[in-house]
């Protein structure tokens, strides 16, 4: 399979979350990278580094001054007097009901930042832009004939709106590769198996038509994005119907997540799109910090088994996933499992 990677995406590298008051440990570091690429070179996959596809294919499905925003935040950061910490973290929050966008860059902090777990470094802009060029050059692989992709990306993207960072994502990656693959087929599905609701990608394509988002999580109600991700959601406008979230109990395992992709997948199949991103979480791990889901690394084959077996051209992108000693092992039994389901 070809997987699209570049060593930029490790250049994000936050020292501290903050969690319930309290600084925690990065769950979200450069390491999860390099466990992922071992399982890629394992594989013997392809790696390809990704071009640059510039400015304008990030507004395909972000607001220009979000984009304005994140590139520049760090030197902004610079601007502000001391005391000041070494990455950008807002101080405030807005009501998404107040639509002033402040012309100050502290206003605009709490405007386009969602919480605490999107702190921006000096060389985080970098990172996030090589992980969206890598969903970009794995979706235009699909796009010019190839029947199956992987994007290493990081950081991840799915909890990204078209302009609010959050859930350790500033630029949503999957959304970006499914805008892509719009320029050749007419009907993409994004299917999100990320533990955590895909809330950032639900948001983009709400009132479309044209790509269905369906989403299998942890109950929101139990951990984030909390209030988003409920099963009455549905899409307005040309979008009511083509949104479809399964939300699952706490400490779901194999089985009845099987079920419940099952289920996901015959809403795809309805849909009859020509093309599907894969959202993939390794999060529901057993053994995972999120501590909401048992899925085995015997489970993440039958995942990766029963997306495959759908033979649609597909692009498979890198969400989350935290326990770091198990991705490597995790990313090679789904693509395993995807890859043989593909073959028979």
């Amino acid at each position: 399979m070809l997987a699209v990677y570049s060593d930029d995406n490790a250049l994000h590298d936050p020292d501290h979350f903050i969690s319930r008051g309290v600084k925690i440990a990065v769950r979200e570091s450069p390491e999860r990278a390099n466990q992922l690429l071992a399982a890629l070179r394992d594989g013997a996959h392809e790696i390809r580094t990704p071009r640059d596809f510039g400015r304008d294919a990030l507004l395909s499905v972000h607001d220009p001054r979000y984009i304005h925003f994140l590139a520049n935040a760090y030197d902004n950061w610079q601007t502000l007097p001391e005391p000041r910490g070494p990455f950008v973290l807002a101080n405030s929050y807005a009501m998404r009901q107040m639509k002033t966008l402040p012309t100050s860059f502290e206003g605009q902090l709490g405007f386009f930042l969602s919480g605490n777990s999107v702190p921006i470094g000096p060389h985080s802009w970098r990172a996030i832009a090589s992980s969206a060029n890598c969903a970009l050059e794995a979706a235009d692989a699909v796009r010019s004939g190839a029947s199956e992709s992987y994007a290493l990306c990081r950081p991840p993207g799915h909890h990204a709106y078209a302009d609010l960072a959050g859930g350790y994502c500033y630029l949503n990656n999957s959304a970006l590769a499914a805008q892509h693959l719009r320029g050749r087929f007419a009907r993409v599905a994004v299917l999100d198996v990320d533990v955590h609701h895909g809330n950032g990608t639900q948001g983009i394509f709400w009132e479309r038509g044209d790509v269905l988002t369906v989403s299998i999580h942890g109950d929101p109600n139990t951990g984030y994005p909390w209030q988003v991700g409920y099963a009455g959601e549905r899409g307005e406008g040309e979008g009511f119907g083509k949104n479809l979230n399964l939300p699952l109990p706490l400490s779901t395992s194999d089985e009845p997540y099987l079920a419940a992709l099952d289920h996901a997948l015959a809403a795809v199949r309805a849909f009859e799109p020509e093309a599907c991103v894969v959202a993939l979480g390794l999060d529901a791990f057993e053994e995972d910090s999120s501590e909401m889901m048992r899925v085995t690394t015997a489970g993440f084959g039958a995942i990766g088994a029963r997306i495959g077996a759908q033979k649609l051209p597909s692009v498979i992108i890198q969400e989350g996933g935290y326990a770091v000693d198990a991705l490597r092992r995790n990313l090679g039994s789904f693509l395993g499992g995807f890859l043989s389901a593909r073959a028979g």
